[in-house]
């Protein structure tokens, strides 16, 4: 099929602006970009109007007209009635430009309306009930071919004025004549193509277009002479571009219709009006429809004036050429045209889709976050009207699932929050390096003095011991003995807090684990009289890991909040283990005196302690940091001051 309309690649910006305005849904994302669906497309031109980039595009037979139509000779310009609201100041000299052009005749396509006009009269008399749908717009019946094809039948079957007009010419001049109708519509550029109406009309321009052509050519509009268009002239046809206007010319009278007509404009209410005739609810005998507000609103117009403006160029140029027209030679041309054809037919073009199951609907809606009708926002940012009209869409293959905002934005977040947890790994390896470096160089260098330091503290303890009255002697031997211990478990921990090593991995349960560590916990003199209390729920706490490792992480946090209750009236520590999905989820939430804010993001920070010279090295959470991570989990601590600290562990059930 002839594609009318293009993206322009390298500017789309994925607005998604021309997916909200198309009403045949005919623009597919693909990588991002909006494509134009020749097959889909009815040819409106809503989508150029509203690009902001400019990244749509029409075809354009500017060339074509400039190197082979216009060198063939014998050629006419068929100008659209609209064009004084697009050549506002000099509208009347346009005839004149069109002829330095290159053009042998510049023609009214106004007279190819009164020529259709009372066609409709006699559609409507000879159809009795039956609502009859005006089919001069070639937007309207696109649409109605593709997406509402049980109305075909209900479409007059009758040219457009540009299509009589082209006939006319042919059957007047000749049929070697070549004829370029000029106007506001990018859907004429589809129509002149239709093999219902073949060889009408050779080209089709914009007012824009032609407006081009005059700067190539260094062509004035206002060094020129106002000529008149040749004839024949049009009369009330002039009115066509107007809403309302095919009534006027066709001068339908009130009582054959016993005022059932109807005139509408506008895609919102051109969509809403076919729905209704659709589901039967309209009765009238006649609709006059037009896809833009009237042909002064085409998307082609090319004028700065508002809506308003323009109609009072177009209604000014009708009263000024109105009253100069003879009207016996337009009845007389017009009775000379009485043997051109004005049929067309109209074909089922049936564009619609299946709809998804509701199952496909769910599923597509789920994988954007969506999963109850709260989590629909309709906010419209992807081009469409509703969140299951977009999710129909991706299911048809019309849109993909980067085009929703808010699940871009949670996407966005969601990748922010890993790369910063990314950041934290990466630091704590850059400090696992470091240190790692350093505990070597320690343990090679303290590790055997501290040894010698042991061996002879061992010795002269013998030797004290021998004589009864060295009491004090042997004390401070032990001072020595239980210090130098102190140093190695210093340069053990930080061995093990440097430790690339791998996990050994095995399938045990994690309650039991906990409650194994629990055991030791509660017989420590100085943890007596707290009370911990475990709750449990998950029906089966199998997990795999590094059973060693994780005693180690439970047994680090618990004293930890044992020892936090030292000077606590209340002393209770409360354990419980819970399954989210795939995780299991271990709280241990003390009633201590909890950790100030300002110490909050230092807690696995190595060497950071806040317990009594002698009675910690700081390196305790940082290791268990270590052996969460490489089991693939998170680690927390959550606390506010006076209300106690709770640490919240999450591990994968599986970690393979």
């Amino acid at each position: 099929m002839y594609g009318t309309v293009e993206t322009i690649p390298y500017l789309c910006k994925r607005c998604y602006s021309c997916i909200r305005e198309c009403p045949a849904i005919a623009i597919r994302v693909e990588h991002g970009q909006a494509v134009v669906m020749a097959e889909r497309c009815i040819s409106c031109g809503h989508c150029v109007t509203v690009c902001s980039q400019n990244a749509k595009t029409t075809k354009s037979d500017v060339n074509y007209v400039l190197n082979e139509v216009l060198p063939h000779g014998n050629v006419v310009a068929l100008m659209a009635p609209s064009f004084p609201a697009s050549f506002t100041e000099d509208y009347n000299k346009v005839p004149a430009a069109l002829k330095e052009l290159g053009f042998d005749k510049v023609c009214e396509a106004a007279f190819g309306a009164d020529m259709v006009s009372p066609q409709y009269l006699k559609e409507i008399e000879k159809n009795g009930k039956k609502t009859i749908i005006s089919s001069a717009c070639p937007a309207v019946y696109n649409y109605i071919e593709m997406y509402f094809s049980e109305l075909v039948p209900n479409l007059a079957k009758i040219v457009s004025p540009m299509i009589a007009m082209g006939r006319y010419i042919k059957d007047t001049f000749g049929k070697d004549t070549k004829v370029v109708f000029i106007g506001p519509c990018i859907a004429k550029k589809s129509e002149y193509k239709d093999e219902e109406v073949d060889g009408a009309i050779d080209a089709v321009l914009t007012f824009a277009e032609v407006k081009d052509m005059f700067s190539l050519k260094n062509i004035e509009l206002a060094n020129l002479k106002e000529i008149n268009f040749d004839p024949p002239q049009g009369l009330m046809g002039k009115s066509f571009p107007l809403a309302g206007g095919l009534i006027k010319t066709a001068d339908i009278p009130d009582d054959i219709l016993e005022k059932e007509v109807i005139v509408v404009e506008g895609r919102a209410e051109v969509e809403e009006i076919l729905n209704e005739l659709v589901e039967g609810k309209i009765n009238a005998k006649f609709i006059d429809i037009l896809f833009c507000q009237g042909c002064i609103k085409g998307p082609a117009i090319d004028s700065n004036l508002n809506y308003y403006s323009r109609r009072e160029k177009v209604i000014n140029y009708i009263n000024e050429k109105i009253k100069a027209s003879d009207k016996q030679v337009w009845k007389s041309n017009l009775y000379n045209s009485r043997n051109v054809d004005l049929s067309r037919r109209f074909t089922d073009r049936n564009m619609r889709t299946e709809t998804p199951t509701e199952e496909k609907i769910k599923e597509i809606l789920a994988e954007t976050n969506k999963f109850t009708r709260q989590d629909e926002l309709n906010c419209r940012s992807c081009g469409y009207t509703t969140c299951r009209e977009y999710a129909i869409a991706v299911a048809k293959g019309l849109a993909e699932n980067d085009m929703c905002l808010p699940y871009l934005i949670d996407k966005l977040e969601k990748a922010y929050a890993e790369l910063q947890d990314t950041q934290e790994q990466l630091q704590s390896a850059e400090k696992l390096a470091s240190i790692g470096q350093l505990a070597a160089g320690v343990a090679h260098e303290i590790n055997n003095p501290l040894g010698t330091i042991l061996l002879y503290t061992s010795l002269l303890k013998k030797e004290v011991q021998k004589n009864t009255a060295g009491s004090q002697s042997i004390e401070d031997l032990d001072l020595i003995t239980e210090e130098t211990n102190r140093c190695k478990n210093i340069v053990s921990n930080l061995l093990n807090f440097a430790r690339q090593g791998k996990l050994k991995l095995s399938e045990f349960d994690i309650s039991d684990l906990i409650n194994s560590i629990l055991k030791m916990v509660r017989v420590k003199p100085e943890f007596k009289g707290i009370s911990i209390t475990t709750e449990c729920e998950a029906d089966d706490t199998t997990i795999t890991g590094d059973s060693d490792q994780l005693k180690q992480v439970f047994l680090n946090v618990i004293n930890n909040a044992c020892e936090a209750l030292e000077e606590s009236e209340v002393k209770k520590i409360n354990i419980k283990i819970s399954k989210e999905v795939t995780d299991f989820i271990i709280e241990i939430k003390d009633s201590g005196a909890g950790i100030p804010k300002e110490n909050m993001g230092k807690l696995f920070t190595p060497f950071f302690t806040t317990k009594k010279m002698g009675k910690g090295t700081g390196l305790g959470l940082a290791i268990a940091y270590g052996i969460i991570k490489m089991h693939k989990g998170d680690i927390r601590a959550l606390s506010d001051v006076g209300q106690g600290t709770t640490f919240r562990i999450k591990l994968p059930v599986n970690i393979n």
